[in-house]
């Protein structure tokens, strides 16, 4: 079953001490279509909100299927990661596949539910990277656990939500790339990127990767 246009969602948000995964729950917090917020992360993130529930998990992989703390939701936005730079690729596969994949196999029930998996731009079948490599895997093969509608995000630059603590990521060179990215089309607020996912959540579209500009048209419901 589908939820109704502007229906109330209860959502679950991962990576919520990390950049993007912080912004996304924020925005989420913000949405009048959002009635909950699970966020599930390693560390307390030192914020509460009426909407916001916590569930600390130091280590994903020892989640189990059916945990009844990860069921019953609309959606899950899988916005944990970690850049390539400075680590082995082995650990940049258990973060950026094995544990993504885990974290889908668990949450359910599967035919009910949207997920979403931020892999970012240049991820692709036709790029020889290891890093791409090991996220479009981690996008196939989420897709093809039966959820209601399975998306991979491949986003750029993304602009802070005002209320985010870590914002470290988006110095001030950033800010200047952002400003020329913007122009071109080529990067979006995190904000926009929440209602993007939100929107997929009311209603899920037949693309599976959802880039800069179709994260622009989603948020402006124009997909």
């Amino acid at each position: 079953m589908k939820p109704a246009r502007n229906a109330i969602m209860k959502v679950i948000v991962t990576g919520t001490t990390g950049y993007v995964g912080e912004g996304i729950m924020h925005a989420c917090l913000d949405d009048a279509r959002i009635e909950k917020v699970l966020s599930v992360s390693r560390r307390p993130l030192g914020y509460s909100h009426s909407k916001l529930e916590e569930y600390i998990v130091p280590d994903f992989m020892t989640l189990q299927p059916g945990d009844p703390k990860l069921q019953g939701y609309d959606a899950v936005y899988f916005c944990a990661g970690i850049s390539s730079v400075g680590i082995s690729m082995d650990e940049y596969k258990v973060i950026c596949e094995d544990i993504p994949v885990h974290f889908a196999e668990v949450v359910g029930p599967k035919d009910r539910m949207v997920i979403t998996y931020v892999s970012g731009m240049g991820t692709s079948d036709y790029n020889p990277q290891k890093w791409s490599r090991i996220k479009t895997r981690t996008e196939h093969a989420i897709m093809t656990m039966g959820f209601r509608g399975a998306y991979g995000f491949r986003v750029a630059l993304m602009y802070p939500h005002e209320r985010q603590q870590f914002r470290q990521e988006f110095q001030a060179a950033t800010r200047k790339a952002y400003r020329v990215s913007r122009f071109l089309g080529l990067a979006n607020t995190i904000t926009e990127v929440a209602q993007a996912m939100i929107a997929l959540t009311e209603k899920p579209v037949s693309k599976k990767y959802i880039g800069v500009r179709d994260v622009r048209k989603l948020s402006s419901d124009k997909i």
